[in-house]
């Protein structure tokens, strides 16, 4: 075969549109092979002579799109220092775009014996192993740019490639499962109705079936288990493994971005796929150990673990990060992805041993032209010491806010002594990042992800129902802060399935009116439960894919029509944190930004704080000043608006404020659907029902065109009232 010399940039297999030039790293290596192999599984095998600073590479200009192919790296194999070398063991390129084929586990993928970890095993693996894929890059994108939705106008949903399409009725069955799939318009339609401007992708890089999963007749549904950083999961693909996953991966952004919808994937830079040192051998272990890992310094057999899988990414060496931003670059530049949730994030700032704040990778983010344009979200924990940093990630970083999704748990299923701390999550947690100069958007605000309940099981399970995963329910949470609203499960009880329908609008509607970024959980919106199951990591079944046929749809409209509603008033989406300073009306004395009012209907002083209606409590959001768009695009000035939240068991009867807060309100939701009026008073009562939470706005003087944040969905409501999929209760009301 003939073979030139080639270049050691970029790294990986690239095809310029005649021939592949191939590039490796590896510091310890002595040869490399790079092996390809033909439709047969016939291997050839292409000695790589040049070497620039520790790269190995070679341009095979007979190379085209589709060839499969690995390497084999000759080196020690000497594992009590951190080397694990055996060209005896097909290794997958770490900068492969596209693979083919899973492994299937056998004896040679490992470079041990089983039984005996100390031996050393020679079977070769190539028959049993993934094989890189060569691409071509080439696309028609026809025109495609980021929506680039700003922070504070973002509505996340949390999605799975699966979940999301598998069930749906008027998805072709060929479709369902796939990147294709989640292109459709009928999937698109729906997370257009909900208002969602970015869709959160679980895991798509490619990443293995567990051993042990496929043992007990499971598999690896989350994805949290990667072994290519730039290639997309082949099974996810509807037309083909031999490079066609790329192009319909980008089929799919380019159908989102059209109609305005982000891409963000949930990626997992912290740990791979080769687990500890009884792992098998597939690639970053095979060609530089002791560069891509981090390993135990007195015995560098073993693998330190951060994460919980078995090892930890060496973000300690220069190379290491380079994978990791160069992946992250060819996700933004090459996909055209909006964003990234990192995974176990704490884990990626630990230089030494403890968290660093200011760690090398986040120092390398905040200087790249690329990827510091993009949204950054992380996942702010980790398995190690020290490792829960909620609050304390960099200026450009948003974070899962577990704080929020904690205490709002607590305050709905009514928890005493959360009310201080309620009322921070729902204003945006300044607390935790107005101190570090960011911004309400630092917070991710969600009640539910994958990782946990949905919000049907939140209020209908006290106790988590693990047993499918094959664990003994010794598995997963358990303490989820759930309350099952009086019966554990499934029950027929009008009372239960009344008080758990509105325990459900409660959360939504709480979370799409907070200040922060909102995060929906897929499927939360129209009822999906996991029969209890809270952690759902190995269940690709029926169980996590969202059941579109019984769908709780008076739950759909009450989800959208509060989403037009945060979309329609800017107060709800602030760009800056409240700072309780005099606001200049037209007319009038000046009111605060924000009041927190006691049921009397007063200010609420320190003493009400820690007096006996700490359930409950009203929020007036003054919208004077705040500017935005009206559903027409229309530049406006907001109007004022009042939150009532009821977490009593019993009814509360609210004052309204005085007239200085407003001259006449009218109810816009109320999630027991018992609250009807469009005139009312100031001073004069309103009863908010036991668990329950009523949002007024201040009437104007004179009216615009109907207002069709919630208008559109009333109709709707009101026909599929005592409808609501197993969750009978009457539709919530929401009126002018």
């Amino acid at each position: 075969m003939q073979t030139w010399p080639g270049s050691p940039y970029p790294l990986g297999a690239t095809f310029d549109g005649s021939g592949t030039n191939f590039a490796l790293f590896s510091e310890a290596a002595e040869r490399v092979e790079l092996c390809l192999f033909d439709d047969a599984g016939e291997e050839t095998r292409v000695e790589l002579h040049e070497v620039d600073a520790y790269v190995w590479h070679a341009y095979l200009p007979s190379v085209q799109p589709g060839q499969r192919y690995g390497y084999r790296v000759h080196g020690p194999y000497d594992p009590e220092n951190g080397l694990r070398m055996n060209p005896n063991k097909l290794l997958l390129d770490p900068y492969a775009k596209a693979t083919t084929g899973e492994i299937d586990w056998d004896q040679s993928l490992f470079s041990y014996n089983f039984g005996d970890p100390d031996s050393r095993n020679d079977d070769d693996s190539a028959a049993h192993m993934t094989k890189g894929v060569v691409i071509n890059p080439f696309f028609d994108w026809q025109g495609d740019r980021h929506p680039r939705t700003p922070y504070n106008e973002t509505i996340v949903y949390e999605g799975h490639i699966k979940g999301l399409t598998m069930r749906h009725p008027d998805l072709p069955e060929e479709l369902r499962g796939t990147y294709a799939g989640v292109a459709h318009p009928v999937i698109i339609e729906h997370l257009q109705k909900l208002g969602v401007t970015a869709l959160e992708l679980m895991p798509v890089h490619q990443f293995v079936q567990d051993s042990t999963l496929l043992d007990k007749g499971l598999r690896n549904y989350w994805g949290y288990n990667t072994l290519g950083f730039f290639a997309p999961h082949s099974a996810y693909s509807s037309t083909g493994t031999q490079g066609q996953q790329v192009q319909e991966f980008k089929s799919m952004v380019r159908a989102l971005h059209s109609v305005g919808i982000e891409v963000i994937l949930d990626v997992v830079y912290n740990h791979t796929a080769e687990g500890n040192h009884m792992g098998p051998t597939l690639s970053f272990r095979g060609i530089d150990n002791q560069a891509y890992y981090r390993l135990v310094d007195d015995d560098q057999r073993y693998y330190m673990d951060y994460t919980g899988t078995g090892n930890t990414l060496n973000v300690r060496h220069p190379h290491s990060l380079q994978l990791i931003m160069d992946s992250l670059r060819y996700w933004v530049t090459e996909m055209h992805v909006d964003g990234f949730r990192f995974d176990l994030a704490s884990a990626l700032a630990r230089e030494f041993y403890e968290v660093d704040r200011l760690a090398t990778f986040f120092e390398l983010v905040q200087q790249d032209p690329v990827v510091s344009q993009v949204k950054l979200i992380a996942e702010p924990w980790d398995v190690g010491p020290g490792g829960y940093q909620v609050g304390n990630f960099p200026p450009q970083w948003s974070e899962w806010n577990g704080k929020y999704r904690d205490t709002v748990r607590d305050f709905w299923r009514g928890e005493p002594s959360t009310l201080g701390e309620f009322v921070s999550r729902i204003s945006g947690s300044a607390d935790l990042y107005e101190g570090s100069g960011r911004r309400p958007v630092a917070s991710i605000n969600f009640v539910t992800a994958h990782d946990g309940f949905t919000i049907r099981d939140l209020v209908s399970y006290n106790e988590k129902h693990n047993e499918a995963n094959g664990e003994d329910n010794n598995d997963g949470e358990s303490h989820n802060r759930s309350w099952n609203c009086g019966v554990e499960g499934p029950t027929d009880d009008p009372h239960v399935l009344n008080l758990r329908a509105k325990q459900q609008r409660n959360f939504i509607a709480t979370l799409l009116l907070s200040q922060g970024v909102p995060m929906i959980l897929h499927g939360d919106e129209l009822g999906r439960t996991q029969q209890g199951n809270n952690n759902t990591y190995a269940q690709d079944n029926e169980l996590t894919w969202i059941d579109w046929e019984h769908a709780d749809q008076p739950l759909i409209e009450f989800t959208a029509a509060v989403a037009r509603l945060r979309k329609e008033h800017p107060t709800f989406h602030r760009n800056r944190f409240f700072n309780g300073r005099p606001v200049r009306r037209a007319e009038g004395e000046p009111l605060p930004d924000v009041v927190w009012l006691s049921p009397e209907g007063e200010a609420m002083s320190e003493d009400d704080w820690e007096s006996g209606f700490g359930r409950a409590i009203g929020m007036f959001l003054n919208g004077q000043g705040i500017r935005g768009r009206n559903a027409r695009g229309e530049r406006i000035t907001d109007q004022n608006f009042v939150l009532y939240f009821n977490a009593h068991d019993d009814t509360v009867d609210f004052t309204l404020p005085a007239d200085e807060y407003g001259a006449t309100w009218e109810v816009m939701v109320d999630t027991a659907g018992e609250t009807v009026g469009s005139d009312l008073k100031p001073e004069s009562q309103l009863p908010v029902a036991g668990k329950a939470l009523v949002v007024l706005r201040e009437k104007k003087l004179v009216e615009e065109d109907t207002d069709p944040s919630v208008a559109a969905s009333l109709a709707v409501l009101a026909n599929a009232a005592g409808d609501l999929a197993g969750n009978a209760a009457p539709a919530p009301t929401m009126g002018q």
